[in-house]
């Protein structure tokens, strides 16, 4: 694929929670449909959605997105009610929400939305089971992108 068909196709990411790997450690990760709303999928297919408070948790064996904002578009349909940061249930496998329960609830993990994207036409969502960072992991991480960004700029003004 050439750089001219690269840049004609639409991007495939809504919003990213950049927050989450920064604040945990993200061990597995899982990609889970949405149950939208029409309004909801058009503001989607505009962009406007943020991921970066929200969280989702597992109540009688189903997962549920909280606290996720889809801003609603001006010219939304006027007999419902746009309720933007409602509690948005997630799609996945019987066997995956098994798996998410006993770790959850057992093990100690969390689970965290790492990003919403589109796939095949339809809103998924990419959540993370995590474990919490202390701060002296993050300060480790910070110190490891610096030298990162440090070895490259040494190498590029040697070569």
């Amino acid at each position: 694929m050439n750089q001219k068909q690269k840049k004609d196709e639409p991007s495939r990411t809504i919003a990213v929670n950049r927050r989450a790997r920064h604040d945990y450690h993200i061990e597995e990760h899982y990609e889970a449909g949405l149950s939208l709303r029409g309004w909801e999928a058009k503001s989607l297919r505009a962009g406007r959605a943020q991921i970066t408070e929200a969280y989702v948790t597992v109540k009688n064996g189903e997962a549920f997105l909280i606290g996720a904002h889809f801003t609603p578009l001006k010219h939304t349909c006027t007999h419902e009610i746009a309720d933007a940061t409602r509690t948005r249930k997630l799609l996945l496998h019987r066997r995956e929400l098994a798996s998410l329960i006993g770790k959850v609830e057992r093990a100690g993990y969390t689970l965290v939305p790492l990003d919403l994207h589109w796939t095949h036409g339809r809103a998924k969502l990419e959540v993370g089971l995590a474990k919490g960072k202390k701060q002296h992991d993050k300060r480790a991480d910070i110190k490891e992108r610096d030298w990162q960004r440090q070895k490259e700029r040494i190498m590029r003004h040697s070569a």
